[in-house]
């Protein structure tokens, strides 16, 4: 307990954050809500990105570099996913993702 706060809590905040996300992409029938579990993902991987970072390596800039690769990664995510939700809406007006079944031959 370098820092005040142990590293296992972080570490179980992240992974509570993860399995939330998880349960978000694997339950819920909207897209949206599937982007929202996927976004809940990528920021328990910042949470344990930046938490290494800081108990390992405080003078360096790895992890905060990664984490903001992580952003930039999530934000391209975010804005592809919801331009492909909004062209589905457009034709199929409905964003649930059993209805969809365009690729199905």
């Amino acid at each position: 307990m370098v820092y005040g706060i142990p590293l296992e809590w972080y570490l179980i905040v992240a992974a509570a954050l993860f399995c939330i996300g998880g349960y978000g992409v694997l339950a819920r029938r909207s897209a949206v809500a599937t982007l929202m579990g996927v976004e809940l993902m990528l920021n328990a991987i910042n949470i344990n990105l930046v938490a290494f970072w800081r108990y390992l390596e405080p003078p360096g800039t790895t992890g905060q570099a990664f984490a903001l690769f992580v952003y930039a990664v999530a934000a391209a995510e975010a804005a592809v996913g919801l331009a492909l939700i909004i062209a589905v809406w457009r034709t199929h007006n409905t964003v649930v993702l059993k209805d969809l079944d365009m690729l199905q031959g």
